[in-house]
């Protein structure tokens, strides 16, 4: 029965997500860059797309969550669902009275940009304005990533791969499981989409050789 209840769950988050945009009244706020909020009955979890804000228990975590509560918290928001991830969230696109909130934290420096491949512009330029201006996390000396931070603490559930399903079907048609193996070199990645997750998830900097951002050049051309 339980078992059959969260399949039930699933099943539902995923039709809401197919609906692409919605209205919903924020319930709760989980940390930096996931709410909880109230649709036709239903309470639906929320993970902002784009961004990865500190972890709870990681430094300027509890600032980050604050910035995101003082701005939805028991509002009504406009969400624009992009899909839903392997731990039954929805994973989109929040705005309050037509102010995006996921651009709004960046903005404040309460969260990191995390566009796929990092090549939303619009997103790159209000983290690049928030680090010159220190604001926010960026006025720490060397501030850490959360997918970093994540690595020294595998206790904690991981916030970014929420955007990859556990089982990853590429645009070629292979599949990946989502998790990080011994794979260091561009030779072993099976897509573009692999060795993008193995670079920002698993450190696998060698994927990288001349720090652009872009995994495996040879594999990746094009995809940005």
């Amino acid at each position: 029965m339980k078992r059959a209840a969260v399949l039930f769950l699933v099943w539902m988050w995923a039709n809401v997500a197919l609906a692409d945009e919605f209205d919903a009244k924020v319930i709760a706020v989980m940390d930096g860059d996931t709410i909880m909020v109230l649709h036709d009955g239903a309470k639906i979890k929320i993970r902002m797309a784009n961004i990865d804000a500190p972890e709870k228990d990681q430094v300027f975590g509890i600032q980050s969550r604050q910035s995101l509560f003082e701005m939805v918290q028991k509002k009504l928001v406009h969400i624009n669902s992009q899909a839903v991830d392997q731990y039954g969230r929805v994973v989109g696109l929040v705005s309050v009275d037509g102010r995006s909130v996921n651009e709004e934290q960046v903005k404040r420096g309460m969260a990191w940009e995390y566009s796929h491949f990092h090549s939303n512009r619009s997103y790159i330029a209000l983290q690049s304005e928030a680090q010159q201006a220190r604001r926010g996390l960026w006025g720490q000396g060397s501030p850490l990533a959360p997918w970093q931070w994540r690595k020294t603490h595998p206790s904690v559930k991981p916030t970014q791969a929420q955007n990859k399903p556990a089982s990853a079907h590429t645009a070629t048609g292979v599949v990946f499981d989502g998790t990080c193996g011994h794979k260091k070199h561009c030779a072993q990645m099976n897509s573009c989409d692999e060795a993008h997750f193995y670079l920002t998830h698993c450190g696998a900097k060698s994927l990288d050789r001349n720090k652009n951002g872009m995994p495996c050049e040879e594999l990746c051309a094009g995809k940005k």
